[in-house]
């Protein structure tokens, strides 16, 4: 597929929104519990897609693997965007 200077939609699962919000809720427990930085462990697996920034701890890999990454990166658009102040769908 080749790149095209037309803009291109994507559409997003709105029903997926509050299991990935549950999920990322539960993996940051749990890398803090393990004593990890949350937040670098979890940019890291979503602009690498390797789950070994996930621990096996609690089921929180096989957690954050059972939503695509793509969904999880709009869904913190979406929050931090509505967050500050923007109108948000």
């Amino acid at each position: 597929m080749g790149f095209t200077d037309e803009t291109v939609c994507f559409e997003f699962d709105d029903s997926q929104k509050k299991a990935i919000s549950e999920t990322l809720s539960t993996v940051f427990f749990v890398l803090d519990e393990k004593a990890y930085n949350p937040i670098n462990q979890i940019v890291g697996y979503l602009l690498s897609g390797d789950p070994a920034y996930i621990p096996r701890y609690r089921d929180a890999r096989n957690l954050v693997r059972r939503h695509e990454r793509d969904e999880i990166v709009e869904e913190l658009v979406r929050f931090y965007l509505k967050h500050h102040g923007m109108k948000v769908e």
